[in-house]
């Protein structure tokens, strides 16, 4: 399908946060959601988790700058037919995303089905 404006993706990007429960977000620490149009070095992806999770944070971690969450809008665009189907895939996208900042990997998430 033809890419969807910036700024209509980024509002569907804002709703998928919205979706999260509030609990959860609350955990959310130190992390930024940024909306691109590719990743340069692998233009097929459509998110990635940049940072370190908090499983991963010991007792020296802080004042680190904020892990990044970047949610690519053409290689999303690209995999979609329908505007359903991008809003469907931006929100697996960002469920994704947040799981990796909580330590959880791509194959415990392909078990819970969020792939």
């Amino acid at each position: 399908m033809r890419a969807l404006p910036q700024a209509e993706f980024e509002e569907l990007v804002a709703d998928a946060l919205d979706a999260v429960p509030p609990q959860l977000m609350a955990l959310l620490d130190n992390v930024v959601v940024l909306v691109e149009d590719r990743n340069p070095e692998e233009p097929e992806l459509l998110g990635l988790y940049e940072g370190y999770a908090l499983t991963e944070r010991g007792w020296d971690y802080g004042g680190a700058l904020p892990d990044r969450i970047m949610i690519y809008r053409l290689g999303i665009c690209e995999i979609c037919e329908t505007t359903d189907e991008v809003v469907q895939e931006v929100t697996v996208t960002v469920v994704h995303e947040i799981a990796h900042h909580f330590g959880i990997d791509d194959a415990r998430l392909h078990e819970l089905g969020w792939d």
